[in-house]
């Protein structure tokens, strides 16, 4: 199945000069997103993880069932401010600007080992934000995975030294 099908391109968004890649088509078809969940899932790490960390917000959308599909926890990494617990936080910057991440401190164990996922790779300031914060915390990021990579934009530079996978990539 050629996932790029169900991958809208949105030009000029979030501001003049970006295409936003919308995976909103392929999620309203079970087909589709069923087959993109097995990809993900087909490509964990060697040896296994502990849990699972889905980055805000459309992170959550493949994280989650992964999650309970493999009966593993789910870590949400939420944008600053929206955890009602103490939490650690990382600034960064993307494509279009920056943001903080947020990660409440009793998220992951020392030692456990944890598969992030997200949606799309641009610049790499979201996913190397949500690294340090697990490596704060002690945990042992295993690898990441993305449904979208944008090649072009180098995303890949910041996380280098970990398993990267991408299932989709422009």
């Amino acid at each position: 199945m050629d996932l790029r099908e169900y991958i809208a391109d949105v030009p000029d968004f979030p501001k003049p000069g970006i295409i936003f890649r919308d995976i909103t088509p392929l999620l309203q078809s079970p087909k589709a997103f069923r087959y993109a969940l097995d990809q993900i899932k087909d490509r964990i790490p060697e040896g296994g993880v502990d849990a699972f960390v889905g980055i805000d917000a459309r992170g959550f959308l493949l994280a989650a069932p992964l999650a309970i599909e493999m009966g593993k926890p789910l870590i949400p990494v939420r944008k600053e401010g929206k955890l009602p617990r103490e939490s650690v936080k990382v600034r960064y910057g993307l494509e279009y600007g920056t943001d903080a991440m947020e990660l409440h401190t009793d998220a992951v164990g020392r030692g456990e080992r944890v598969l992030v996922v997200d949606d799309l790779l641009a610049t790499g300031g979201t996913a190397e934000a949500t690294v340090k914060l697990i490596e704060r915390l002690g945990g042992v990021v295993a690898g990441l995975t993305f449904l979208v990579e944008l090649r072009d934009l180098g995303g890949r530079e910041p996380i280098k030294n970990y398993p990267i996978t991408s299932i989709i990539e422009y």
